[in-house]
């Protein structure tokens, strides 16, 4: 599948992506993309949450393919049943441990536990095994139950802005190959 066949989206996590956050960059790279607003990015509720990306997923034109970060992933696992359209495949990115007693602020663990059934499309999750949210461990288990590819990143940290993941040259590569994938 080429980009130009899809309708990407954007599922950022907590507090958003900001201007130099990849995601931006690649929303900016990506004709075809567009990202998932929310209501309040620094409170969120999780079944507004999901009810956006649902909204998403279910008014696009083409087979959708989602590129969700952080607390994006568990909003985006938690949608799956009210999507009304097909997904064509989810590149997830630095997934949190949203059950996780200590993580902070403590309404993130709202969205968990994640789901564990196996996703109904193709999916690919890249984990940090220095993330502060998550563990390489609990990235790799989710992973496995849900069917997904695990790709490891090594010591990224949270694979965003502040651990020096502004353009990602090499996510911008593996995203490319697991598009290709594809079937539209």
């Amino acid at each position: 599948m080429k980009a130009s066949e899809a309708d990407i989206l954007i599922v950022p996590g907590y507090t958003n992506s900001g201007p130099h956050h990849w995601q931006t960059r690649w929303e900016q790279k990506l004709t075809t993309a567009r990202r998932v607003e929310q209501d309040e990015w620094s409170k969120p509720v999780r079944e507004d949450w999901i009810a956006r990306v649902a909204e998403e997923v279910n008014c696009a034109t083409r087979p959708v393919v989602i590129i969700a970060h952080s607390l994006g992933i568990p909003t985006v696992i938690h949608a799956i049943p009210l999507f009304t359209k097909p997904v064509a495949g989810a590149f997830f990115v630095a997934p949190p441990e949203v059950d996780n007693p200590s993580i902070r602020p403590r309404h993130l663990q709202t969205f968990g536990p994640y789901p564990r059934d196996p996703l109904p499309f193709p999916s690919l999750t890249i984990a940090s095994r220095n993330d502060p949210f998550g563990s390489y461990e609990h990235a790799d288990d989710i992973a496995s139950a849900w069917g997904s590819m695990l790709v490891d990143a090594g010591e990224a940290g949270h694979i965003n802005q502040d651990s020096g993941h502004g353009p990602w040259p090499e996510g911008t590569m593996v995203f490319a190959q697991f598009l290709s994938r594809l079937k539209p």
